[in-house]
């Protein structure tokens, strides 16, 4: 499901009168200002003969099936259909949104809902996971990015030409009612099978901020909806209030969302009126700038930013507004690399059409957006295609060429070819997984102990403070016995190379896991960190930070 990012006219947008109307978009923002070939036909000014051929072509063809075509049709779905089809070969984020679908479409940004909590897309007739939303049952449960959904219910869903609607109506529903996912998993032979109880799937976009030392603040941002910026702001003027000097900033796995509030976001880190980003489409009708305009609650100081191949959109804005005006050190991978920009134009039955207007760039001219030369399908497979072709534990090569390297605001060097480029690189860890620790997941059975555990001992950990229970609990030899012998009940065979391997991130993981149960995310974050490699690597770059807050290069 594609997010969505919005200008705001607060923002300070330096640009021709018309940008500031236009809402510029990626998902689902609510329409504001520009309705372009709403209802009427109007005719292309660059190519006005061939534009009226076609329409005319168009309209004579579903005229002639409609009246004398041997079967009955159902023309507006055969209609909703070539249009799809004939989007697709524009670019992978113009869209064709049905009436049907828009509010469904709208709803992650703009309210609380009850369900799963995922992000999916639809492609070749199969449900992709694109993410457990964090603090969900999905997260909970072990259901990972990447899984293919094939049965909800027991009842197929793959190759029978379902649409968002379809998967919506079947995965949410009322608060505590449960429903079983067969899933799909790479590397793995069998089906695996989930029930998950669903619930209130929260609207904070702000999923934890702590002090992980005495002058070392946290924040990690998972979207940018309605409410990213006063939460943002929020947490780090209470980390200020707890003695604030150098912070990493968490953008891991976030795919984006509301573009004034990622805008905002930078302007809190950016000094002066530096360029923040700009967008550049056909001819300067589409084309802005936006620059930093306030000033911000942290301009100074070191600034880590953590970023991976699941940041998009919005949270590329971010990372390389910060980058190229050379205030964060960016620490982790190569980001997703959405850098197209949409314009909802509503139609004349409610439907919606989600048109790619511009591209964004960053201050150093990088335009963020990937390649999607070579179709659909190579786009859509691009993250698995790094796993394969070993991105994420080296980076790739054959993007540090002369022909996509920039220059930020003070002369470092920095490169494109689609995403923002970490300027610390650090591999995908997966030294203590396994296929053993993979199933205690698949199975729910590392959520199933904790809050068992949690509601035996609840008194005791209740009483107890969080900076006691990081520092004293222990995972003990027979809490550990006590999770292999729930696993062998529910069909997981003990592997003991595989155990051994997983031994202490497991142990971690229990207890980020009770922690969660005891102190919600606070309890969580902090604990699952102390085996989190790239939040670890990160730590240790403060002093290449620091230099380079203070203008050292």
């Amino acid at each position: 499901m594609d997010m969505m990012e919005k200008e705001d006219e607060r923002d300070k947008i330096r640009n021709s009168p018309f940008q500031i109307k236009l809402p510029f978009i990626i998902g689902m923002a609510l329409v504001i200002g520009v309705l372009l070939g709403a209802t009427t036909f109007s005719p292309s000014p660059n190519n006005p003969q061939g534009t009226a051929k076609s329409y005319l072509k168009f309209r004579d063809i579903l005229s002639y099936i409609d009246r004398d075509y041997v079967d009955t049709v159902d023309i507006e779905e055969l209609t909703d259909f070539a249009i799809t089809e004939m989007l697709e070969k524009l670019d992978p984020h113009t869209a064709y949104i049905p009436a049907d679908e828009l509010a469904m479409a709208r709803s992650y940004l703009e309210g609380d809902f009850e369900g799963i909590g995922i992000e999916f897309n639809i492609f070749k007739d199969t449900i992709y996971v694109i993410t457990p939303l964090s603090g969900g049952p999905s997260e909970a449960a072990g259901i990972q990015a990447g899984d293919k959904i094939i049965k909800v219910n027991q009842e197929n869903v793959a190759g029978i030409g379902i649409n968002n609607e379809g998967v919506f109506k079947r995965l949410r529903g009322r608060k505590g009612t449960q429903v079983n996912l067969t899933i799909l998993r790479k590397a793995l032979k069998k089906p695996l099978n989930f029930t998950i109880e669903r619930s209130k799937i929260p609207t904070y976009s702000v999923d934890v901020s702590y002090m992980v030392d005495k002058k070392t603040g946290y924040i990690k941002v998972s979207r940018f909806s309605a409410n990213t910026y006063e939460e943002f702001k929020e947490a780090l003027v209470s980390l200020k209030g707890k003695g604030l000097e150098q912070l990493i900033l968490d953008l891991r796995g976030n795919p984006g969302g509301y573009m004034d509030h990622a805008i905002r976001m930078a302007d809190e880190f950016i000094s002066g009126d530096k360029l923040i980003v700009y967008t550049d489409g056909k001819g300067n009708k589409y084309d802005s700038k936006t620059f930093a305009e306030r000033r911000g609650i942290f301009e100074n100081g070191p600034l880590i930013v953590l970023l991976d191949e699941g940041s998009a959109s919005a949270s590329e804005i971010v990372a390389g507004a910060l980058q190229d005006n050379d205030r964060a050190l960016i620490v982790g991978r190569r980001s997703f690399g959405k850098g197209l920009v949409q314009m909802p134009i509503p139609l004349n039955d409610g439907s919606e059409l989600r048109l790619t207007i511009s591209r964004y760039y960053t201050p150093s001219g990088r335009s963020i957006q990937k390649p999607y030369t070579h179709g659909a399908e190579d786009y859509q497979m691009d993250i698995l295609n790094r796993f394969e072709n070993g991105e994420y534990f080296h980076p790739d090569s054959s993007l540090f060429v002369d022909s996509l390297k920039y220059k930020t605001l003070k002369g470092r060097a920095v490169y494109g070819g689609g995403g923002i480029m970490p300027d610390v690189f650090v591999p995908r860890d997966t030294t203590e997984l396994s296929e053993y620790l993979s199933q205690l997941y698949n199975k729910n059975i590392i959520r199933e102990y904790t809050l068992s555990y949690y509601q035996k001992h609840k008194k005791e950990l209740e009483k107890m403070p969080f900076e006691k229970f990081q520092k004293s609990f222990e995972v003990t030899e027979n809490m550990l016995q006590e999770v292999v012998k729930m696993a062998r009940a529910s069909g997981v065979e003990y592997n003991d190379a595989q155990f051994k391997r997983s031994k202490n991130l497991l142990r971690n993981n229990l207890k980020a896991f009770i922690g969660r149960s005891v102190y919600g995310n606070a309890g969580f974050f902090p604990v699952l960190h102390e085996s989190d490699e790239e939040f670890q690597q990160a730590l240790k770059y403060f002093s290449r930070a620091g230099k380079l807050a203070a203008g050292n290069m």
